[in-house]
């Protein structure tokens, strides 16, 4: 907070432009719930959850950052009735994708280098539409990313908590959502297929404990994708135990996880104006990842992803 704050308030005076402040200021009700909660340990899931609505309503109001379109007919027909749905849609999706960040903020790097690769996405299309707001405000966020993790990654001397993944998670969202909004040209499932890694990881966690496991939903559990990736994949956990090696191990989980993001976000860096083949990117990624996650449950993991090495 204290870097995108800075860095805003450096682009504001010097360009005079307000969009990346305000954004800032709407989302202090996420980042303030999530800050609370890791001083405190008494905010739960679903308060941090409905005050990052309240910062995606925030920003609807202030910005005019709604989801107005999906490119699908009937779900813009249903849109385009009145304000409120686009409110109450902008609002979930903008939460969600909060949340979504703060569950693959499990090792050291993960969510700050899948966010950073966003952010870059984001940046290169605002680049190519010219937009210079967007693109200032993802190289800040890149930046201030980036400063994190020359402390968070490898050795973890520093952590996010849930105040920096929520804060950072608004940001993904929002700014994604404006890209959206301020040009007609860039397909609203261009930021979708972005954030897919964090956002089907959250679907896939629901469906899995509600349907499969019989459990409720809020219930946390160490059955995640980047969990059974530090399992399955990173063999050489079962040597030494001595701190900085546990240490290693933990770091070496997040490079496979930049690699999953990456997967989808590559290729719709070159069609972010292309509803359908970024609707294929989104629907092939999904069933890749269902995949991978079968393969590593059942213990199959493919070879070529094993790390074997040993510390005695």
């Amino acid at each position: 907070m204290a870097g995108l704050m800075v860095g805003v308030g450096v682009l504001a005076a010097e360009t005079g432009w307000n969009l990346a402040d305000n954004l800032v200021l709407c989302a202090l009700p996420a980042f303030a719930s999530g800050l609370i909660e890791d001083v405190t340990k008494k905010i739960g899931p679903l308060p941090r959850l409905l005050a990052a609505f309240v910062a995606a309503a925030c920003s609807f109001f202030v910005l005019d950052a709604g989801i107005y379109r999906l490119d699908i007919p009937f779900l813009d027909a249903l849109l385009a009735l009145h304000w409120l749905p686009v409110l109450l849609f902008t609002m979930l999706a903008v939460g969600g994708v909060s949340h979504a960040i703060n569950i693959i903020d499990g090792y050291n790097g993960l969510s700050g280098g899948v966010s950073i690769i966003i952010f870059a996405a984001y940046a290169s299309v605002a680049w190519q539409v010219n937009d210079l707001e967007i693109l200032a405000l993802s190289l800040i966020m890149i930046g201030t990313l980036a400063g994190f993790l020359l402390w968070n990654y490898p050795k973890g001397m520093i952590f996010a908590g849930d105040g920096g993944a929520y804060l950072v998670g608004f940001m993904v969202a929002v700014t994604g959502v404006l890209l959206v909004r301020r040009h007609d040209a860039i397909s609203p499932w261009f930021p979708l297929v972005c954030v897919a890694y964090p956002v089907f990881e959250t679907l896939f966690s629901i469906f899995r404990r509600k349907f499969l496991q019989a459990r409720s939903v809020g219930q946390p559990d160490a059955l995640h994708l980047h969990q059974m990736i530090y399992r399955r994949l990173v063999r050489w956990r079962v040597g030494s135990q001595e701190r900085k090696h546990k240490t290693s191990r933990n770091a070496m989980t997040s490079p496979y996880l930049w690699f999953v993001a990456m997967v989808p976000i590559v290729p719709a860096i070159f069609f972010w104006d292309d509803t359908a083949t970024l609707i294929f990117f989104f629907v092939t990624f999904s069933m890749k990842y269902v995949w991978l996650y079968w393969r590593l449950v059942r213990f199959r993991s493919p070879r070529w992803l094993i790390v074997y090495r040993s510390h005695r």
